[in-house]
């Protein structure tokens, strides 16, 4: 930068602002750090940085708080939220409350640079204020789901058209719930429907509806998703299923507003927004003649590309403990207590590393199955469902690097941290791995366990009780 950009960093955590601060110097930016935002509009009189990067949560005055007193009296003021809560409703109030840009913590340097270089180079756009509606929850700390998050709040002002793309289970329904929820039609309709799951020949009155005697059985005026959704949302998904004949009359609606219902004669305006989704690759259908070229660039305006949970493990834990718990709930009656359930270390670590090929449905499915089968409160390995521990899905686990390796960095830092008598500790907690791994394999049975393992049934069983397994 050819001229020094001035920064106001404000974050209680001193570590925060201290890294930051150095980073954005030896960027050669001037950097004013402050602990709290109480005074921040008093000497904002006195003369405006550049931009500003606040925290969210923070003793007295909040970001949020703060960013709507700045869209208010400074709109040209470019404000740059970061956050330690990745959660949606955090990245579309920053967005909405005419943020800048926002940064999930940890936040990567070169990323926080680089958008802090942004900020200065441009102005600011208008947002609109807060909006509290409820959203569906959808939670993700990794990367990509951050990503996913930016672009609902970058789109919170808009009816543009999306594509969501992804595999099946991934959640492209909450995020349309959630581009519907955060627009200027949060008020009006939302409508879903899975294109694949409906008969062709009737998929068109279903769209479209139909009029009275428009074919046997029509014994009634119906109107279709369209007509319903007018002014608000309709969501399609598994567009790829379309067949040819209805991809061009959703062009035309697309374009002009218009259709006829089946069997009508007088046209149909409607202002619908159209969210499409599909697992499948719609540009190589294209290729292939199987999906209109000029429906696809129609649909796909705006795309965003949903992980697969195997590529955003850093989430696991915490959406098996949403699920489970939201399961448990569930089921819990309004007479009797709710008995919360607790996953422990080796089965989170375990679930963790499976490649889950259903995505977060089949997550979801195994935590209401876990709230049911589940006899105590501590989830264990050995209460899994049957399906996860088979050789396939063993096979799918992902290893975590070197074990060996691994086991000589920890028992250095044993070492280092002046701990003696390791060699019982270290022993102890590899016999439990090798007897559970053997009891998942043989599912259950200790001779055919103790064989693997090569010791004796007694010697399996007197090692079960000592460990506590």
């Amino acid at each position: 930068m050819s001229t020094q950009s001035h920064i106001w960093i404000i974050d209680d955590d001193d570590s925060i602002r201290w890294v930051l601060q150095k980073a954005l110097e030896n960027a050669n930016f001037l950097v004013t750090s402050f602990d709290n935002a109480n005074n921040i509009l008093e000497k904002l009189e006195q003369g405006e940085p550049d931009a500003i990067i606040t925290d969210i949560r923070m003793p007295g005055i909040d970001g949020l708080e703060l960013l709507s007193q700045l869209s208010s009296d400074y709109p040209e003021l470019p404000v740059i939220i970061m956050t330690a809560h990745t959660d949606l409703d955090s990245a579309v109030s920053a967005y909405q409350g005419g943020a800048f840009e926002y940064i999930p913590k940890p936040f990567d340097i070169d990323d926080a640079i680089e958008v802090t270089q942004r900020a200065c180079s441009k102005k600011k756009k208008e947002k609109q204020p807060v909006d509290d509606k409820d959203s569906p929850e959808i939670i993700g700390a990794a990367p990509s789901m951050q990503e996913v998050f930016r672009t609902i709040g970058r789109l919170s002002k808009s009816v543009i058209s999306v594509l969501i793309t992804g595999e099946s289970g991934t959640g492209k329904e909450l995020v349309a719930l959630s581009l519907h929820k955060h627009s200027p039609r949060a008020d009006n309709t939302f409508i879903a429907l899975n294109t694949a799951a409906i008969p062709k020949e009737l998929l068109e009155s279903e769209l479209f509806g139909h009029e009275k005697g428009a074919f046997t059985g029509a014994q009634a005026l119906r109107k279709g998703r369209f007509e319903q959704a007018d002014g608000g949302t309709l969501f399609l998904d598994e567009i790829g299923d379309m067949p040819a004949e209805l991809q061009t009359r959703l062009l035309r609606v697309l374009a002009d507003g218009v259709f006829y219902r089946v069997g009508g004669h007088t046209p149909i305006k409607v202002n619908v927004r159209v969210i499409a989704a599909t697992h499948q690759n719609l540009e190589q259908h294209v290729k292939q003649g199987l999906f209109r070229e000029d429906l696809f660039h129609r649909l796909n305006v705006i795309r965003i590309q949903l992980p697969a949970l195997r590529e955003r493990k850093e989430d696991i834990p915490a959406l098996l403990n949403l699920f489970l718990q939201r399961a448990v709930n569930e089921l819990a009656s309004d007479d009797n207590d709710i008995e919360q359930k607790i996953i422990d270390e080796d089965a989170m670590n375990y679930l963790t590393s499976l490649s889950w090929p259903g995505n977060v449905r089949q997550l979801q499915n195994t935590c209401h199955w876990l709230a049911v089968m589940t006899s105590g409160q501590t989830v264990h390995i050995s209460d899994l469902p049957a399906e996860l521990l088979t050789d396939e899905q063993v096979e799918g686990a992902e290893p975590a690097g070197d074990w060996k390796q691994s086991l000589s960095v920890k028992v250095q830092q044993q070492l280092l941290a002046g701990e003696s008598e390791i060699a019982p500790q270290v022993i102890t907690e590899v016999e439990k791995i090798l007897i559970v791994a053997a009891l998942q394999k043989t599912r259950g049975r200790k001779n055919d366990a103790a064989r693997l393992l090569g010791w004796g049934r007694n010697t399996l069983t007197r090692k079960i009780k000592e460990l506590g397994l």
